[in-house]
């Protein structure tokens, strides 16, 4: 076996951003072929937010290899009707237009499958395609913000956004999977389907627990950094070394071992502070003075060798120069090359592994690559 499970698959993307190429690119990684319509000159505007990557942007280099850049005017009746054109052959179509926008070109999703029966469409908006947030801006951070989960993430003193765009990921997994389903459904049926994805809806998904948690208790989770609202110890220690070593204790019998095997100091685990999670959370600060009594006498070696020797859970702090170069991803050979504009720029293997199979790792492309060569295959048919 040596294709990919979406080989033969055509999908025309109207896309910008994050959430949208996230999708396609996991759908390229597949096996599926997918037509980026940008404008022409400027491109995905995620090409101009920054020139980290030889010139080029971290963001489009991550979301967009394995593409075909084609580049039209969609105002333009022609250029529009190229774009209809490769949708007659499509078997899914994405846009994160701003909402109205696809309706208003014909582009819409009731519109294109009225004679396109078998086509996927894929629609991924920042707050849904109605309500009072409809046409609200969702950068990412304004998500977040809306969805809560600026409100847990921080310290105790300051609130935090994600690191990551967590809003755009996770409307891109979604959008992903569920045109994988649309497509799975379709064989049985013949039929396409119309996907509703938004960056609101799919965040406030993640926020699940936390929902719950403050909904039937009462009080948000606090914000504690690394560490955890319901567990502890949990987070981020320092050992004598200035070696960062984070932890998660989550149970009694782990609890025992990190007092014996650990610490060395047995009596913690019975002590009436510490003997249950709750108890534990109750008297963080006085946990974390017994646990750094005996971390700062260590280097970072030698406690990381007494939580394996106990098997306690845990892991260092890296940072991502470390993570460059983590050995996990070394011996298990997930770095490779792929093209680019500026030449070949390192990419991480896709997180989709098929036994005996390997993924498509194709070039990031260039505003407008593939445009002539596009045009010359839809006149050829």
């Amino acid at each position: 076996m040596t294709g990919l499970p979406l080989d033969g698959i055509l999908v025309v993307s109207c896309e910008q951003a994050v959430a949208a190429p996230l999708a396609t690119r996991h759908l390229a990684d597949l096996g599926a072929r997918v037509i980026k319509i940008e404008r022409p000159g400027t491109g995905d505007f995620a090409r101009g937010y920054d020139e980290t990557v030889r010139g080029l942007s971290s963001h489009f280099v991550w979301l967009n290899r394995s593409k075909e850049s084609v580049a039209l005017d969609l105002k333009d009746p022609a250029d529009l009707a190229t774009v209809l054109r490769l949708l007659d052959r499509a078997d899914v179509f994405v846009q994160n237009f701003a909402p109205g926008a696809a309706e208003r070109l014909g582009l819409g999703a009731a519109a294109l499958r009225e004679h396109r029966g078998r086509l996927v469409t894929c629609s991924i908006s920042g707050f849904g395609p109605d309500g009072p947030y409809r046409d609200a801006k969702a950068y990412d951070l304004l998500v977040q913000s809306e969805a809560g989960l600026v409100s847990i993430t921080g310290t105790e003193d300051a609130p935090a956004k994600s690191g990551i765009p967590a809003a755009d990921i996770g409307a891109g997994m979604y959008a992903f999977s569920g045109i994988l389903a649309a497509l799975y459904e379709r064989e049985r049926t013949g039929r396409g389907t119309e996907l509703e994805v938004s960056l609101f809806d799919s965040l406030v998904e993640w926020m699940g627990y936390p929902l719950y948690y403050a909904g039937y208790g009462g009080t948000p989770p606090a914000r504690a950094g690394t560490s955890h609202a319901a567990i502890a110890p949990y987070g981020t220690f320092a050992a004598g070394d200035d070696t960062d070593v984070v932890l998660s204790v989550q149970n009694e019998r782990e609890w025992a071992a990190f007092c014996t095997d650990v610490l060395h100091r047995p009596e913690l685990a019975t002590d009436p502070r510490f003997d249950s999670g709750g108890r534990r959370v109750a008297h963080r600060p006085e946990l974390h003075a017994e646990i750094a009594a005996v971390f700062t006498t260590l280097t970072g070696e030698e406690l990381t060798d007494r939580l394996a020797g106990a098997r306690i859970a845990h892991a260092r702090r890296r940072e991502l120069t470390d993570v460059l170069e983590h050995p996990q991803l070394l011996a298990r050979d997930r770095w490779t090359e792929v093209g680019s504009p500026a030449g070949p720029v390192r990419a991480v293997l896709p997180p989709i592994g098929m036994a005996g199979r390997a993924p498509r790792m194709d070039a990031v492309p260039g505003v407008g690559e593939h445009t002539d060569a596009v045009r010359a295959w839809l006149d050829e048919g």
